[in-house]
């Protein structure tokens, strides 16, 4: 008997019902709110884009996306963002290189230049997304509030829920925020079920999901020709391009605690962020319009027209837009890289479809794409889920299953495109 009961499978208990009930309301005022100020900042830096890049070039006279604009805006948003940085108390937050998409809570103090730092960057041009300062703010709020009016919470919870909810926010579904906090809690030794953990996050994510679904009605759905049954050639694309993908983000990988070491001699935000801008104009203008912000609305133009680019012009857009991404996250600029990394996935995906027309648009985008986020984040689910996502067909899941193998031989215990604080990069 006592051998039985000990190659007894053992289980852990349930949590039980009376104990996440409490857990809803919490989880849905997390995931409304997250998702508030994401489309807060996400349609006033959208509209102050409009402004600096529309009416006030056409008030002056000047092109709107001619190489002298390209320069003053983004010379000018280092000048406005270094102010933010330099003058507003908080200095916008740590030091972008050193942050993940698993932000510590903030004091509220760090939020509002955070925030305008955020909004200031998507609106100028810099090659980086909203999801970093994002998460950080709203795990900061929730972190902040959550002990106020509900002490009798963990904090790591309320930090759960706001990055979940963001998360749902950001891709419109709650799925890649259940599969982040998923992964995340596979490198602990948590108590209880699984989906039991993921019970309040999922709830937080998925009002967030609906919350945006509502007011902002973005997709990443790119709407790319569908792909039929694949074949053996569909395979082999797959894991070219992931791997090629792969290599290339970890090409930026490397070069990040240089240029971040770089930028770091200048010292002073006044002159890190306007010497950043400058470097970016002048990629900017070799890459062309469609390398400037955070890549989405350029994504869906690509996608659009696939056949409207030559390889070498996709190739440009490929290096140019990893090369600014790489740029903005190290001179200082608040901003997130799944967003940017997207945009190289999918040129680098579409200049293989113009390489070889045998490619479907779709295998290379998705592949594209998966490879580029498994090297920038280092998030297996973070990176199947995009890149799934963006092609929307259940035959490219077992394709990008595939890809996903020799990518992540690739990247696995290199370095990571995220520094501590000393400059070392992390593994």
């Amino acid at each position: 008997m006592a051998q039985d009961s000990a190659q007894a499978p053992t289980t852990a208990p349930a949590t039980p019902a009376r104990a996440l009930l409490p857990l809803i309301l919490p989880a849905l005022v997390v995931g409304v709110v997250s998702s508030l100020l994401f489309v807060g900042v996400s349609v006033g830096a959208e509209q102050l884009q409009g402004v600096l890049w529309q009416n006030l070039p056409d008030a002056l006279g000047i092109g709107r996306y001619s190489v002298l604009w390209i320069f003053v805006m983004l010379i000018a948003t280092g000048i406005a963002v270094g102010l933010v940085v330099w003058k507003v108390p908080g200095h916008a937050g740590p030091d972008p290189a050193t942050m993940g998409l698993n932000a510590p809570a903030l004091p509220p103090v760090v939020l509002p230049g955070l925030l305008l730092a955020a909004a200031l960057m998507l609106a100028g041009g810099p090659s980086l997304g909203p999801e970093n300062p994002i998460i950080a703010t709203n795990v900061g709020l929730a972190v902040w509030l959550g002990r106020r009016f509900l002490p009798r919470l963990p904090g790591p919870l309320w930090m759960a829920l706001a990055e979940a909810a963001t998360l749902g926010a950001l891709f419109g579904t709650p799925v890649g925020a259940a599969l982040v906090i998923s992964e995340a809690l596979a490198g602990q030794r948590i108590k209880g079920l699984l989906w039991d953990n993921l019970f309040a996050p999922l709830a937080a994510a998925a009002a967030g999901a609906l919350t945006t679904d509502l007011l902002h009605h973005a997709t990443f759905d790119l709407h790319l020709p569908p792909i039929g049954r694949p074949d053996a050639g569909d395979v082999l694309a797959a894991i070219v391009i992931a791997s090629v993908g792969a290599l290339l983000g970890m090409c930026a990988v490397h070069a990040f605690p240089y240029l971040h070491r770089a930028f770091q001699r200048l010292r002073h935000p006044m002159l890190m962020l306007p010497v950043g801008g400058a470097v970016l104009g002048a990629l900017g203008a070799l890459g062309g319009p469609l390398t400037l912000f955070k890549g989405l609305d350029q994504v869906a133009e690509l996608a659009r027209d696939p056949e409207g680019w030559s390889a070498g012009q996709f190739a440009t857009m490929t290096v140019v837009k990893l090369a600014a991404m790489t740029v903005a996250a190290t001179c200082g600029f608040r901003g997130g890289r799944i967003f940017p990394s997207v945009f190289v996935g999918t040129a680098l995906g579409l200049c293989a479809h113009a390489l070889v027309p045998a490619v479907p648009p779709a295998v290379g985008v998705a592949a594209g794409v998966l490879g580029m986020l498994l090297a920038v984040t280092r998030q297996g689910w973070v990176s199947l889920f995009t890149a799934a996502v963006l092609v929307a067909s259940p035959v490219i899941l077992a394709l990008l299953c595939i890809a996903s193998l020799p990518a992540w031989l690739l990247v696995t215990g290199r370095p990571q495109m995220q520094l501590r604080t000393d400059g070392t990069p992390i593994r």
